[in-house]
């Protein structure tokens, strides 16, 4: 996948939920990076990452400064999920497409509010 790839599922993947009004993101060569507002939470955001070359993907739920779940892909892990349970967590999971993490962060801010 490239940027504009990745950006556009991100996108699309955000507007089907309608639980993210403020969408920041900042393309740089093959890095796309943002933050991205939770609808109706204060101090709860979206932080999400690509590295084209790299292939890493990050996307991590940050409340008062401090992750509460995440989904990575990365060269040294592999796929894996910071669980809600406990963030700190390496737990190896089966790739993921940008729409099926989203829809996973819908289901775990309708659990964490």
């Amino acid at each position: 996948m490239d940027v504009k790839g990745f950006v556009e599922q991100l996108l699309d993947a955000l507007a089907s939920t309608g639980q993210f009004p403020n969408v920041s993101l900042q393309t740089e060569g093959p890095i796309a990076s943002g933050r991205i507002s939770v609808e109706g939470t204060t101090g709860r955001f979206l932080r999400v990452y690509f590295n084209e070359t790299t292939g890493t993907i990050a996307f991590a739920l940050i409340s008062n400064q401090q992750r509460i779940w995440g989904i990575d892909f990365d060269n040294r892990r592999g796929w894996h999920m910071h669980p809600a349970e406990d963030p700190s967590e390496h737990v190896a999971i089966d790739p993921l497409t940008v729409s099926e993490i989203v829809q996973l962060l819908h289901g775990i801010l309708f659990s964490t509010k």
